[in-house]
């Protein structure tokens, strides 16, 4: 496997590769790369930050004291932000690196947010434990994950009074996809998940009062069916297959669908639904290599940040900024725009984002200006007035590890600097602007190339 098929499969299943992990897998197969990579994430390690001091806090307390659940409330978002943080430095050093990147793909796949530590931290590790799983176990678990049965109403599916979110977004967002269902089946589907709960803790309880347990007419069908039921059925329709594969194929091959790819994906994913059978094919397929497929798709903002990180560690010395860089890139994790997610592709650069996505790796690098304001300038007028209100003070105050970089590229040429950064095709311009950039400082250069449009690709 040459190095620039082993440097793209480090980009689509994770952020990147470094020079001397390319060594290590430099005389490898194909079959044996890719089995590494399967074997890595055989395991799963949640992600977890510590809660004890709000362990102690239950409803029957917020209903004596109102106080205690503003407390809690407060308490719980500040540790929502140290999750986000513990999310990034896992990212950045992940134990099954797959493993992480599916995390990442499902979570904009089975979107929502809420603002309970404890929820959220549940369904995160949810995410974490089914993402190379059986896909019909994940999508009944996660119909029962507290901040599911929030997020999409259905504390407020009763059976005298049936709400269709969850049932509607089930069909539209997290199977078959939109115009695949009648108005009907989403009318009949919602009773069957009536009664959906969850106690404080977050474990799932049905409420047995509030549950319809009559008949239902279901995509042709007829039962006394409850919500796994209804799973089922949906699974049964080879839609769903096509659905998720097509979602897949997107995310880490190419926003383009070639149908023909689909349908090779299709017959490996119906009707078993084995989510690692599916993405071993992926990375086994020569069409995965093409060179239409490399260098192509635009980094996510998150992508983006840890492929940085991976090149030259650094560390925020305000951990709040970790959050703020991801608002103002447009991808705070745990906090998605909407039940859609983000879409992708190229909304993730418009006028206001590319700039600092450009000038990224010099503010985290080489203490570069940016405005922390989601749609700020960079002119120097902003400079000025930036260093008038906060006298020497960094927008972003960052210790980059130059150590690391220099151990780890200390063998790579400046030419092979280029080719480690740089996916896909380098137009005649860019290059020019390389040739007549000066080789005397190896950080410089690297700094140089992550400022660079190619390197927006992966």
């Amino acid at each position: 496997m040459d190095n620039k098929h082993i440097q793209h499969l480090h980009w689509r299943a994770g952020f990147g590769i470094t020079p001397k992990q390319l060594q290590q897998y430099a005389k490898k197969s194909r079959k044996q790369i890719v089995d590494e990579l399967f074997k890595e994430s055989k395991t799963t390690t949640p992600l977890l930050v510590d809660t004890t001091e709000i362990e102690d806090y239950y409803p029957e307390l917020f209903a004596r004291n109102p106080l205690k659940r503003r407390e809690f409330n407060k308490k719980s978002l500040e540790k929502l932000k140290a999750f986000n943080y513990a999310w990034i430095e896992r990212l950045s050093n992940p134990y099954e690196l797959l493993r992480e990147k599916m995390t990442l793909f499902w979570t904009n796949h089975f979107v929502c947010k809420d603002n309970h530590i404890m929820h959220v931290q549940q369904f995160n590790n949810t995410l974490r434990a089914y993402a190379l799983g059986d896909f019909r176990d994940f999508v009944k678990t996660i119909s029962k994950e507290a901040v599911m049965i929030k997020y999409l109403n259905s504390k407020q599916n009763k059976k005298r009074k049936p709400n269709e979110n969850f049932a509607r977004e089930l069909m539209e967002l997290f199977t078959l996809g939109m115009d695949n269902y009648s108005e009907e089946d989403i009318k009949e589907s919602a009773r069957a998940f009536t009664g959906y709960n969850h106690n404080f803790n977050g474990e799932f309880v049905l409420k047995e009062r509030q549950h319809d347990y009559e008949f239902k007419s279901f995509f042709g069908k007829r039962g006394r069916y409850d919500g796994d039921d209804i799973i089922d059925i949906i699974l049964e329709q080879k839609q769903c297959a096509k659905f998720i594969s097509e979602k897949i194929y997107r995310y880490f091959v190419n926003d383009k669908v070639n149908s023909k790819h689909i349908q090779e994906m299709v017959d490996v994913f119906y009707p078993n639904y084995n989510i690692e059978a599916l993405m071993r094919f992926v990375f086994m397929s020569d069409w995965f290599y093409d060179e239409q497929n490399i260098g192509t798709k635009i980094k996510s903002p998150i992508d983006l940040l840890i492929g940085i990180q991976n090149t030259v560690p650094f560390t925020f010395e305000n951990e709040k900024d970790v959050i703020k860089i991801q608002k103002i890139l447009g991808q705070a994790l745990l906090n998605p725009p909407n039940v859609a997610g983000w879409e992708g592709g190229q909304s993730w650069i418009d006028s206001n984002t590319i700039m600092v996505r450009l000038k990224l790796a010099s503010i985290l690098l080489s203490s570069s200006y940016i405005s922390n304001k989601k749609k700020g300038d960079f002119n120097d007028a902003f400079k000025q007035k930036y260093y008038k209100q906060n006298k020497t003070k960094q927008p972003f105050k960052t210790q980059p590890d130059w150590n690391s970089f220099d151990k780890e590229f200390s063998d790579t040429s400046f030419k092979g600097l280029k080719t480690n950064l740089l996916s896909g095709v380098i137009n005649s311009g860019t290059n020019e602007f390389l040739e007549d950039l000066s080789k005397l400082s190896k950080k410089e250069f690297c700094v140089q190339l992550m400022s660079l449009p190619e390197y927006q690709m992966c």
